[in-house]
């Protein structure tokens, strides 16, 4: 095939005071954010070029100057009660840089205090998505940095992502976040991947500690880790909860002075959509309480050692079966936290706590003897779904069309493999495999076509979004001309380029047989682990994220090849009501008639046979 000269991009609104569109695509998958201060949203709005108080935070302050020697680190972990999806605490990494350090005048137990300050903050911002959010560690780098922290937020972050893989041997962790105390390029004060919370590449976000005010840093925290939970910015009309003199919503694509604290209804919609779809497995899981910053205490809402429940402070507490004066439970319950655990006492063994999250997670049943639900387990990854056409990865099931139907809506679909190699290997606007750490587009290997700029096929008008315009390329393929649509993401007067472009396949997502993307690379996939764990389970089950045999129902683990209700080792007792009554049915009912059955022609063929040797016998009396 060969790509025509035909190349067609949506309309796009003009820039305030300019001629020409305001084109400033972003990196891939990113979401960034920036502050103005009050006194530069004033100066603009004299001037004209921004007619209201701008929601997103913008800072206009020069590159980042000043000796680093220390960097401060601290852990967060996170915990929700959601009814559909109880999240349980989970380990995310927060790093300071130098010049967050010498902000404090080198003081620790200062720098300390401010950690705690911003973490309460987060903390209280997540609470109304009913997430728990607490310090659970500290780590200072006294002599240099260890990872590149610059004025580009996007080298910063790729370096940070690529740090955080090695942390991962000395602390177990789900995300991580980095605080600095200088500023990046431009007006851009945050930066995070969209959907990357418990990826192993990811997962995290860099964030500049812009305000005096620790809530300021609290909110552009949150608001990256809003990203990291697969929260685009706040379209508009989205925001209802917080008018702009309150501060407005937590995802706005730009925020101002006062800062704001509560999520928007759009906001989690999208957090409920990702969790439907798989995202954020890791959440899902019980990690250890004992490294909190804050130290043993009852009434923080979190179970420590010694502790029987802990429903937080006493005046917020509304647990009817825990004493929040000295976390004890009261008398005749037996639990007071949990999914396993209804009107203060257990839930019997066997009751499904946690539901499938998508095709490529498993469900988890109550064990009779814990409050809490078993570890999260999800299908391995490599496990086929999608009818073969993809592959999971981290609990979810990628595929190039799902992803065309997030961007156009029901009824897109991928665009031939063709369109991919022919707009993907230009590396600009309309395809490409991302940007590089100056900003450059990528030119996409024909290999790698797939792991770029997403195209589809669609009949409607334009992409979903405000402020998304299509980029379409036509092309001629087997004699036929056929489009090629791509999405972009264009800056607003509110951003001024903090938007990401959504519009680069997913990594995880299935680019050929035994390949996935990886870094918009199109590469093996070993799946070396996953073939020596279906070989354990007999063919009457699937494997999951423990490399432990799943058994279809009928089976009973740990390999499958013994009959039984079926789950897994992990997963807790399984109790389908439909399987026991199928055993029981087929234990008391089918076979003990068969028993019967066999009994009664045996005596009945032994009767007859009796009566023909007798007859015989009688026959040959007679005759003599």
């Amino acid at each position: 095939s060969s790509c025509s000269v035909q190349r067609s991009a949506g309309l796009m609104p003009l820039a305030p005071h300019s001629g020409f569109p305001w084109l400033s695509p972003m990196a891939s998958q990113l979401k960034t954010h920036g502050l103005l201060s009050w006194q530069r949203v004033a100066s603009l709005s004299n001037g004209g070029s921004v007619g209201r108080q701008l929601r997103e935070q913008k800072w206009a302050v020069g590159p980042q100057r000043g000796p680093r020697d220390a960097n401060l680190g601290l852990l967060l972990c996170s915990r929700s009660r959601r009814l559909k999806y109880a999240l349980q605490p989970s380990l995310i990494p927060l790093l300071f840089s130098s010049l967050q350090f010498l902000k404090q005048n080198r003081n620790l137990g200062q720098t300390k205090q401010r950690i705690l300050e911003i973490a309460n903050y987060v903390d209280k911002f997540y609470r109304s998505l009913n997430i728990k959010v607490a310090l659970v560690g500290l780590e200072v780098w006294t002599e240099r940095d260890q990872c590149t922290v610059t004025s580009d937020a996007n080298a910063t972050l790729w370096s940070f992502l690529q740090w955080k893989k090695a942390l991962r041997s000395r602390k177990k962790h789900d995300n991580a976040q980095l605080l600095t105390g200088g500023t990046f390029r431009g007006t851009t004060i945050g930066m995070a991947p969209l959907e990357g919370m418990c990826s192993a590449e990811n997962s995290g976000g860099v964030s500049a500690d812009h305000s005096d005010l620790p809530i300021g840093a609290a909110a552009t925290m949150a608001h990256e880790i809003g990203h990291n939970f697969g929260m685009s910015h706040d379209s508009e009309g989205c925001c209802v909860e917080a008018t702009p003199a309150q501060g407005g919503c937590v995802m706005a694509a730009a925020t101002g002075h006062p800062f704001p604290r509560v999520f928007s209804f759009c906001s989690k919609r999208q957090l409920e959509s990702y969790f439907h779809k798989g995202g954020g497995m890791c959440l899902f899981n019980m990690p250890s309480t004992k490294d909190l910053v804050i130290g043993k205490k009852c009434g923080n809402g979190f179970l420590e050692d010694g502790e029987e429940c802990d429903c937080g402070e006493l005046g917020e507490c509304t647990n009817p079966c825990c004493n929040a004066h000295n976390c004890t439970l009261k008398a005749g319950a037996q639990c007071a936290h949990g999914d396993c655990c209804e009107s203060c006492q257990l839930k019997t063994a066997g009751t499904m706590c946690r539901e499938p999250a998508g095709s490529c997670d498993l469900p988890e049943y109550c064990t009779g003897a814990s409050p809490y639900c078993p570890g999260n387990v999800y299908l391995l990854d490599g496990s086929a779904c999608a009818g073969g056409e993809a592959y999971c990865s981290h609990g979810m099931c990628l595929t190039h069309h799902q992803q065309c139907v997030q961007l156009w809506g029901p009824g897109a679909w991928p665009a031939p493999d063709a369109c991919f190699q022919d707009v993907n290997t230009a590396g600009d606007t309309y395809g490409n495999c991302g940007k590089d750490s100056q900003g450059h587009y990528v030119k996409c290997d024909r290999r790698d076509a797939k792991c770029g700029k997403i195209q589809c096929q669609s009949s409607a008008r334009k992409p979903k979004g405000t402020n998304t315009v299509s980029m379409d390329t036509t092309i001629r393929f087997n004699g036929r001309e056929v489009k090629c649509r791509g999405t972009f993401m264009y800056a607003t007067k509110d951003d001024e380029g903090d938007l990401s472009d959504p519009g680069l396949v997913m990594t995880g997502t299935k680019c050929g047989d035994g390949m996935v993307c990886k870094d918009r690379r199109c590469q093996n996939a070993s799946f070396f682990e996953l073939e020596k764990c279906i070989s354990q389970c007999h063919g009457h089950g699937v494997c999951n994220s423990n490399k432990n045999c799943h058994c279809s129902a009928g089976w009973a683990p740990p390999y499958c090849e013994k009959p039984g209700l079926g789950g897994s080792v992990d997963s807790g007792p399984v109790q389908h009501d439909t399987i026991l009554i199928a055993l029981l049915v087929v234990f008391l009912l089918i076979l003990p008639a068969t028993a019967l059955g066999i009994y009664w022609c045996y005596r009945r063929k032994n009767s007859l046979l009796s009566k023909w040797i007798k007859s015989t016998r009688k026959s040959q009396e007679t005759g003599r």
